[in-house]
């Protein structure tokens, strides 16, 4: 069993729920990979994760990602493989650079330049707009080819597509997280990261890889506050 910390009482129940759940929507749950999704909680998520043998750990805000991993700098044990979820920044990823394994939220062909040149070689997810909404990151789907080709050309390796289902009753992201399986199929792209604390079943059987998972691990987030 995981030692888990006092402020997270019941992961261990959840982690298994999360799992179970996994392996009955996966057509093959060996290759799904649970991404403990830590933004908003402190670094003791991290190490809550790290423990229950959760390796890859996701951030969304930049400045929680530097910060924790400079706490967590002097743990014993195997570091985090960190990938970052928010919108790139370029005035950040100078910062974000050292640390981050993959890059989930690329959408544009001057995200992934700005990566390349503090990190060449960096693997990256490109996010695909599947909900067409205003305020959502992503590229169109008609554009995903030419994107993903111009991003190989900055030496770049992109590992797969990311995409962030449309709201409401899970049912309703099917169509999408299907499109970003034809395009990863048609690509040659093996990672689709797709599905999220509700709609991870959908996700699953539509051929995700890769499922992000905050609040069914860890419970609801602390309001976030700003210095």
């Amino acid at each position: 069993m995981t030692t888990v910390p006092p402020a997270f009482p019941g992961f261990d129940e959840r982690l298994a729920a999360i799992r179970s759940r996994i392996a009955t929507a996966a057509p093959d749950p060996d290759a799904v990979t649970l991404l403990a999704v830590t933004k908003g909680f402190g670094p003791e998520a991290v190490r809550t994760a790290l423990a229950a043998g959760l390796g890859a750990v996701g951030e969304n805000y930049a400045d929680e990602l530097v910060a924790k991993a400079a706490v967590l700098a002097d743990d014993a044990g195997p570091a985090p493989e960190w990938h970052y979820l928010g919108a790139i920044q370029r005035n950040k990823v100078p910062r974000l650079a050292p640390i981050v394994a993959c890059w989930q939220g690329v959408s544009r062909l001057e995200e992934g330049r700005a990566i390349a040149r503090r990190r060449p070689g960096a693997r990256i997810l490109v996010q695909v707009d599947v909900a067409g909404m205003p305020g959502r990151g992503g590229v169109a789907p008609a554009d995903v080819p030419d994107l993903v080709a111009r991003l190989r050309d900055e030496d770049l390796d992109v590992a797969g597509l990311m995409a962030v289902g449309v709201p409401g009753p899970p049912e309703g992201a099917r169509a999408g997280f299907r499109e970003v399986a034809r395009l990863a199929d048609a690509l040659d792209l093996a990672v689709r990261s797709m599905g999220m604390t509700d709609d991870l079943e959908v996700a699953l059987s539509e051929g995700s890889t890769m499922v992000r998972v905050g609040r069914a691990l860890f419970g609801e987030r602390p309001p976030r506050t700003r210095a």
